[in-house]
């Protein structure tokens, strides 16, 4: 066995009757305290850019194609559906899957309000899985190519506001050219997703009911939305569909379309950082108070190992074996509790918010493998790399007076 670790642990566990073992247990706890607050506080964070980011991903995919403009407007011009850059898209890794789209805006009129929305049409390629899990009432209709379907998707926030249920016929008027056309529509489903800016334009109908207001042909839609597999990815794909796409063309990321929402998630990385910083500050100087009152509780034994002959390098380690096993199991508390915490929280959602302000009715929760991985292996690193200074204080006690000290 290693001597330096076999007095280390001798040293940790004849503490008893000793002032350094209540300094021992209030460092442990204040590891374990600092570490709880900075896992919970990643894990929220994480949770809360993705849930976010899933939200407006739902509406407008990672990447979207539509037609090169310069002028902003809620209605592109016609795509045409089968184009030759597809099959390299869908042959390119990390591209989940490819789907048209249509917009239109329009106006609800019930018998006592009017309402400005813009009306979504999707094909039967639709991915529905971000809606399926936000539906409260009802479910998603079903588009196929032999037919159009008037029924169509509503948020809660609409529907309460123009106090209209599930299974009513709802009455939509459009533009088109010098005309105004009326649609009678019927609420299949309402989705509930927490941001107001898109829940209060936003519905999901049939693609083929824009294709015959606008006087499309089949082939024509208002552009493709691109899934991808990895959020981390989004900016080298939207080069590489931007370049497949043509001059005729246009291919912008979601953070592209709306900048505003993901700055602000980004600034949210600033808040954890600060609080990491303070956690592992103060982990660090709690270690080192340890670190030194057990140097200085062993003065008489660091005289006779160095009597004996041990170099300072040798009884550092002795000291720093003792502190990486106080920071270990602090380390081991805080991921216990922070993973109580956590579950707990994914599972009942104990802590919930103003979906208002948050955009979403719970604290939501992100467990990620690495993020954990990286806390704990920088959390070791920069107390051991500030412990290495105070355990010089070893190299300047000399073994005469050490052996006298009392």
């Amino acid at each position: 066995m290693n001597t330096e670790f076999f007095i280390a642990k001798r040293i940790i566990s004849r503490t008893k009757g000793n002032f350094s073992r209540p300094v021992i247990r209030i460092a442990i706890i204040a590891i374990a305290l600092g570490f709880t607050v900075m896992f919970v506080s990643v894990a929220i964070l994480t949770g809360f850019q993705r849930e976010i980011r899933e939200k407006v991903i739902g509406f407008g995919g990672h990447i979207q194609i539509a037609r090169f403009t310069e002028n902003a407007t809620l209605e592109p011009q016609p795509v045409e559906i089968h184009q030759a850059f597809l099959k390299t898209l869908r042959d390119e890794p990390g591209i989940r899957h490819i789907q048209v789209y249509g917009i239109k805006a329009g106006i609800i009129k019930t018998q006592d309000d009017i309402q400005g929305v813009v009306f979504k049409g999707v094909g039967k390629d639709f991915d529905w899985s971000f809606f399926k899990k936000r539906i409260v009432e009802g479910k998603p209709f079903t588009v196929t190519d032999t037919g159009r379907t008037s029924n169509i998707l509503i948020s809660g926030k609409l529907s309460r506001l123009l106090n209209l249920k599930l299974h009513d016929d709802l009455r939509m008027y459009f533009i088109s050219g010098n005309n105004t056309l009326g649609r009678k529509f019927n609420i299949c489903g309402i989705y509930e997703t927490g941001l107001e800016e898109f829940d209060n334009m936003y519905l999901i109908g049939d693609i083929h009911q824009i294709q015959r207001l606008n006087n499309w042909t089949g082939d024509q839609a208002g552009g493709f939305e691109i899934l991808i597999n990895d959020f981390k990815d989004i900016d080298r794909l939207g080069k590489f569909v931007y370049k497949q796409t043509g001059f005729s063309l246009d291919a912008s990321t979601i953070k592209q379309r709306y900048p505003q929402i993901f700055d602000w998630l980004d600034l949210q990385d600033i808040n954890v950082l600060i609080i990491l910083i303070l956690m592992i500050l103060v982990s660090a100087i709690t270690m080192i108070s340890t670190l030194l009152i057990l140097i200085l509780e062993r003065t008489n034994m660091i005289g006779i190992l160095k009597s004996l002959g041990m170099t300072s390098a040798g009884i550092r380690r002795i000291f720093l074996f003792n502190a990486v096993y106080i920071i270990g199991i602090g380390l081991l508390a805080g991921n216990m509790l922070g993973f109580g915490f956590c579950i707990l929280q994914k599972q009942y959602g104990l802590i919930t918010l103003p979906q208002e302000s948050y955009y979403v009715s719970v604290v939501p929760i992100f467990m990620g493998f690495w993020n954990i991985i990286l806390l704990n292996a920088s959390t070791i690193l920069v107390c051991y790399l500030m412990l290495v200074i105070p355990s010089f204080i070893v190299t300047r006690i000399s073994p005469v007076k050490a052996i006298r000290f009392s």
